[in-house]
């Protein structure tokens, strides 16, 4: 019995229609004003998340590793520390230029009083010399003093030079015995361990930045010249989240074997979720967007011969045999039979009949021509319908 009344509600459902126009009352519909729309026709490339930047951070100085205090997948921030050298060495190191220094400095001192005698001391023998009281031997004697007077002073003054850029290398080696990271990133690999010499341009870790990141993909080489830094190229990723990219470069080289050429996207919004190599899926423009005429999918009911839409005609269903091109996301561009601004019934349409009356409802309903919503049953142009190439498709502008 319940299997009866079951049969009974489908077959009351699918009468209901053909009821409605046999009694002479409307058919509620659900109906859609079309307009111009902007379309761009695009092909599907894939491509893969690639870093700006990836940095096998190494040592600049020689020493045995005291501590890692990083681990794989440690998210770091710039100058962070990501190893650690003994600096028992490079302090002494540095101590002792600091010494040096202060010996320089003592040394400078005494060959400026050495400096200062003998100066003092030729230009006594130069008075005398004019009185003829000292020999010509002599004053060359005290001459030649204060030559060797002031070359000492000028080693003195190089010794200071020398301990002060033995104090900055010191520095410089404590300062980099602590190895940091250079930008912000998540530490991929460590080389480095307690206890292990690491010589100097030794690598410590690889960081990956992850917060910079571009789309590589290989483009056939005929849609290259199509591209331009100021179109919108949209891409996905294969779980189905979205995401816009610009032109950064188009590399200036090409594979023979499949007559394409590597360009760079730069991401304009950031995925935390984006991994590098994670493979993806770019529209790229092929040609300039254009206005043209859109009709839902829903609208459209193939009858022989090709598409037929419904419009609204004073609470009527007028038919129009409908031309369709190139998709656009859920519509298609209307060649011919469409005009903007007609009201196309784009649910209850596929029992209507030519001129019958029509009450269209409120678009709060699920979308499409049947319930449950949904294309059409055949969603691809009709033949010489001028529908899109095979590898290519539209977008909404």
């Amino acid at each position: 019995m319940r299997i009866h009344s079951v049969i009974a509600g489908i077959l009351l459902a699918v009468a209901l229609p053909s009821l409605a126009f046999a009694q002479g009352r409307p058919a509620g519909v659900q109906t859609k004003v079309i307009e111009m729309e902007e379309m761009t026709e695009t092909v599907s490339v894939f491509g893969q998340i690639v870093a700006v930047r990836q940095s096998a951070v190494a040592t600049r100085v020689s020493g045995v590793i005291a501590s890692v205090p990083i681990q794989i997948g440690s998210t770091v921030a710039a100058g962070d520390t990501l190893a650690q050298m003994d600096t028992s060495r490079l302090q002494i190191e540095l101590a002792s230029a600091q010494a040096q220094l202060e010996i320089a400095i003592a040394g400078l001192e005494v060959a400026q009083a050495v400096s200062d005698r003998a100066t003092k001391a030729f230009e006594r023998a130069d008075e005398l010399a004019a009185s003829a009281s000292i020999s010509s031997a002599a004053l060359e004697e005290r001459a030649s003093a204060v030559a060797e007077a002031q070359g000492g002073l000028a080693q003195a003054e190089a010794r200071i030079a020398a301990a002060q850029n033995a104090i900055s290398l010191a520095e410089y080696n404590l300062s980099n015995a602590t190895i940091r990271a250079p930008f912000d990133g998540v530490v991929l690999d460590i080389f480095a361990q307690p206890g292990q010499f690491a010589a100097t341009g030794s690598q410590i870790t690889t960081l990956l930045d992850i917060s910079n990141v571009e789309v590589e993909a290989n483009i056939p080489a005929r849609y290259v010249a199509s591209l331009s830094p100021d179109r919108t190229v949209a891409g996905a990723t294969g779980g189905g989240a979205t995401f816009t990219t610009t032109l950064r470069a188009v590399l200036p080289t090409e594979f023979s074997e499949t007559r394409t050429r590597p360009v760079r996207f730069a991401v304009d919004t950031f995925d935390p979720s984006f991994a590098i190599g994670q493979p993806v899926t770019l529209d790229v423009p092929i040609g300039d967007a254009r206005e043209v005429l859109a009709v839902p999918k829903d609208a459209l009911v193939q009858a022989r011969g090709g598409w037929t839409a419904y419009v609204n005609d004073g609470g009527k269903a007028s038919p129009r045999t409908v031309t369709v091109g190139a998709p656009i996301g859920d519509n298609f561009e209307v060649l011919s039979g469409l005009a903007p601004g007609d009201e196309v019934v784009v649910r209850g349409n596929e029992r209507l009949r030519p001129g019958q009356d029509i009450a269209p409802m409120g678009a709060g309903g699920p979308p499409g021509g049947r319930p449950g919503g949904g294309p059409p049953a055949a969603a691809s142009a009709p033949e010489g319908g001028g529908g899109p190439d095979d590898e290519a498709s539209t977008e909404e502008g």
